[in-house]
C-alpha cells in the first residue's frame, strides 16, 4: 500500500509537471523571440528618420553605424531620379524578399542562415519607399531561453521528488499503524496476552487499534475471572475438606478408618497441586506498551461498591481514599481488579464480621501505592504469607491471592509488602512503579504511615459509606 501511494502521486505529480512546465517553456522561448524582433524594429526605427531627409552615403553609413553595426543593418534604397540604388551593410534576405516589402509596404521577417532578419519598409522624401534590413541571430532570439528551461527542470524535479516524499511519509503513517496491528495480533495469537498496539495513525486504524485492545482487555478480564474462580474454588474445598478430617480423625484406628483418612490427605494434595498448576501455567496478562493501563482509582470504586454490599450484611465499616482524581497506572484493568479482590477476599475470610477495613490510594510523580488494610488481629508471619504467594506454602494454602498481587507489582518494578496497620490489623501495601524503576523502600513506609496517622482511624470515628 505504501508504494502504491507512491506511485500514483509520482504519476500525479508529473503530469502536473508536464502539463504546466511544457506550455511555460514554449511561452519564455516566444516571449524571447518577440524580444529579439523587438530590439530589431526600434533599430529599424532609429535609421528611419534619417531616410525621410536624406539619401546620402556617408550620412546614411554614420546613422546606421551609430544604430546598430555594419554586419548587422543594411539599408536598401531604390534606383531614382538618375540616381543608381543604394545599399548600405550587408545583405543577407533575398532580393525577392525585399521586393516584395517595397511593394506590400508591411514589415516582414525572412530566416537567414545564422538567423533571421527584420525588414522594415521607410518612405523617402522622394516617395520611394526603402527598406532597413536588421538582422537578428540565433543566439539573440534563443537568449536566456536555456536558463529558463532548466529553472523549470528543476523546479519540476523538485516538486516530483517533494510528492513523493510526502507520499512516503503518508504511506508511513498510514502501514505502520497497520503493521504494528498485525504484530499485535501474531503476539496475542503466541499467547503474549499483555500485547497492545498504539492507538495511533488515520481514524480507521486507530479505532481498529482500540477495538483490538479492549478485546485483548477482555480476554485478560476472563483469564483473570478464571483466576478468580480457581481461587474461590480452593477455599470453598477446603471447607469440605475440613469437615471430612475432622470426621476421619473421629473414626478411630482400624484399616478403613486410616484408609479414609489417606483419601482425605490425598484429595486435599490433589487440589493444592491442581491449583498451583493453574497458576504457574498461566499466561503473562499484564499489558505493556503505549495503550495499555487503566485507572486505578476507577478500578477502586467499582470494586469497593462491589464488595460495600457483603460489608453492609457483615456490619463492616468502610473506608476508601484517594480516588478523587484519575490515578493512571501501568496495569491491565483485570488484573488490578483480581489482585484488589484477592485482598478484600481474604479480609472477608480471614476477619470476623463487623471487622473494619480501608482501601488508600497514594499518588505520586513515579509511583502509586495502593494500601489494603483492616481492624483484624494481623498476620503473625508476614514473610511466610508471602513465601505462600510465592509458591511456596504448605499443603492447606495455594497463596494464589498473594501471587496475583505480588505479579503484578513486579511486572511495573514494584513490590508487596504486608505490615500492621494503623487499624490494628495487617496492612498490604502494593507499590505499582510508573516509570519501571526500582522504588526506594528506605523510610517511605514510615512516611506514608505517618502522612495517614492522623486521619485514618478519625475517619472511621465518623465512617461513612461507599455510594
Amino acid at each position: 500500500m505504501r508504494w502504491a501511494l507512491v506511485r500514483v502521486c509520482l504519476a500525479i505529480a508529473a503530469m502536473v509537471v508536464v502539463a504546466f512546465a511544457v506550455p511555460l517553456g514554449l511561452v519564455i522561448k516566444e516571449m524571447a523571440r518577440d524580444r529579439a524582433f523587438s530590439n530589431a524594429e526600434r533599430e529599424a526605427a532609429a535609421v528611419a528618420p534619417a531616410l525621410s531627409i536624406t539619401t546620402d552615403r556617408d550620412q546614411l553609413e554614420k546613422v546606421v553605424a551609430s544604430a546598430g553595426t555594419d554586419s548587422g543593418m543594411a539599408v536598401h534604397i531604390p534606383a531614382g531620379e538618375g540616381k543608381a540604388a543604394l545599399d548600405i551593410g550587408r545583405q543577407r534576405a533575398a532580393d525577392k524578399d525585399i521586393a516584395t516589402v517595397r511593394k506590400l509596404g508591411r514589415a516582414s521577417t525572412t530566416e537567414v542562415p545564422g538567423g533571421s532578419t527584420l525588414l522594415q519598409p521607410v518612405a523617402l522624401s522622394s516617395g520611394q519607399i526603402s527598406v532597413v534590413e536588421v538582422f537578428v541571430p540565433e543566439s539573440e532570439v534563443s537568449n536566456g531561453v536555456g536558463t529558463a528551461w532548466a529553472v523549470l527542470a528543476g523546479v519540476g524535479i523538485a516538486l516530483i521528488v517533494g510528492s513523493v516524499a510526502v507520499a512516503d511519509r503518508l504511506g508511513v503513517r498510514m502501514v505502520q499503524p497497520a503493521q504494528r496491528l498485525v504484530e499485535g495480533a501474531h503476539e496475542l495469537g503466541e499467547g503474549k496476552l499483555g500485547a497492545r498496539v498504539p492507538e495511533e495513525g488515520p481514524t480507521e486504524l486507530r479505532l481498529a487499534a482500540v477495538a483490538f485492545n479492549s478485546m485483548a482487555d477482555q480476554v485478560v478480564q476472563l483469564l483473570a475471572n478464571e483466576r478468580e474462580l480457581a481461587a474461590d474454588l480452593s477455599h470453598r474445598l477446603r471447607t469440605p475438606l475440613t469437615v471430612l478430617r475432622l470426621n476421619a480423625a473421629s473414626l478411630g484406628d482400624g484399616p478403613a478408618a486410616e484408609q479414609t483418612r489417606t483419601a482425605v490427605a490425598q484429595l486435599e494434595r490433589e487440589i493444592d497441586t491442581i491449583i498451583r498448576t493453574a497458576r504457574e501455567a498461566k499466561p503473562q496478562t499484564v499489558a505493556a506498551g503505549p495503550g495499555a493501563g487503566c485507572d486505578a482509582a476507577e478500578v477502586v470504586r467499582e470494586r469497593m461498591r462491589f464488595w460495600s454490599a457483603l460489608a453492609e450484611d457483615e456490619g463492616r465499616k468502610v473506608r476508601v481514599a484517594g480516588v478523587e482524581r484519575p490515578v493512571r497506572i501501568p496495569v491491565a484493568r483485570a488484573d488490578l481488579v483480581a489482585a484488589l479482590d484477592a485482598l478484600l477476599g481474604n479480609v472477608f475470610r480471614h476477619t470476623p464480621e463487623g471487622t473494619a477495613f480501608a482501601v488508600d490510594v497514594h499518588n505520586s510523580a513515579d509511583a502509586v501505592i495502593v494500601l489494603v488494610s483492616d481492624a483484624g488481629s494481623g498476620i503473625r508471619d508476614p514473610e511466610a504469607a508471602m513465601a505462600r504467594g510465592r509458591g511456596s506454602g504448605s499443603d492447606g494454602s495455594t497463596g494464589l491471592g498473594l501471587d496475583i498481587v505480588r505479579r503484578l507489582a513486579e511486572s511495573t518494578g514494584g513490590d508487596v509488602r504486608i505490615g500492621s496497620s494503623m487499624l490494628g490489623g495487617t496492612e498490604v501495601r502494593i507499590w505499582i512503579q510508573l516509570d519501571g524503576r526500582e522504588p526506594e523502600r528506605k523510610g517511605h513506609r514510615g512516611a506514608v504511615r505517618r502522612r495517614r496517622r492522623g486521619r485514618l482511624v478519625s475517619t472511621f470515628n465518623g465512617s461513612r459509606s461507599l455510594p
